[in-house]
């Protein structure tokens, strides 16, 4: 990474679940099955959509107000146990991602709400982490997580960037938010196996500039900008 006397004039933060790797519908099945395991049923799919963006701490209280259940603190590892199985067997890259960085000129870094352990691994499985190396960041390396900008500074601080010539890629209105509010300019990701009919319009309800469905839209949308 640039040391700080190196100031990047542009930078590309990408979020790593639903972005990079298409990971929601996994997580959501993972949840669904260790909630089910501890007698806690109705964690399905249109709850965890709800979560998306947010750290595990943070999804376990929004489950909580949506239904009431109240995950039991000694078996936290159980979730990160039933994720980690589903992505080892099941994980894919989203499509075109790969081509995308490969063309890429410009550096880059991770900043996602899931731990470390997490992302190191998603990049792993799916062969993505050489794009990275060590710029990866998780949200618990700050105080607070999306839709607070603390990751996406913190991000950018290490990497030796200017805020405002950083483009953030998030999947999440969360993530969207966060991103405005580090003023810096933020895209929409749409080509995640969890989409829907709104959530273009969502992303940019949120703040982002603009939302694209596959990463042939995103290289468009970056040359228009003259960002690479």
């Amino acid at each position: 990474m640039p040391g700080l006397e190196q100031r990047l004039s542009r930078l590309i933060i990408f979020d790593c679940d639903g972005v990079l790797v298409d990971s929601e519908p996994l997580a959501a099945r993972a949840y669904e099955r260790v909630y089910e395991k501890h007698g806690m049923k109705g964690v399905g799919p249109d709850i965890i959509a709800q979560c998306i963006g947010m750290k595990q701490a943070d999804i376990l209280v929004r489950i909580r107000e949506l239904t009431g259940h109240r995950f039991p603190e000694h078996a936290d590892g159980d979730i990160w146990a039933e994720t980690k199985a589903l992505f080892t067997e099941h994980l894919a890259p989203t499509a075109g991602i790969r081509q995308f960085l490969e063309g890429l000129g410009v550096e880059r870094c991770v900043a996602s709400s899931s731990s470390l352990e997490r992302i190191h691994h998603s990049l792993d499985v799916t062969g993505l982490a050489p794009f990275f190396g060590e710029a990866v960041f998780s949200s618990s390396m700050v105080r607070r997580g999306k839709p607070a900008p603390d990751i996406f500074l913190y991000a950018a601080e290490r990497m030796g960037a200017d805020p405002a010539g950083c483009v953030v890629i998030e999947d999440s209105p969360l993530g969207v938010q966060g991103a405005v509010a580090a003023g810096m300019t933020a895209i929409g990701y749409t080509g995640g196996g969890h989409t829907y009919a709104e959530h273009a319009s969502v992303l940019k309800s949120a703040g982002a500039s603009l939302a694209c469905a596959s990463w042939t839209e995103v290289r468009a949308a970056l040359r228009e900008r003259a960002f690479c």
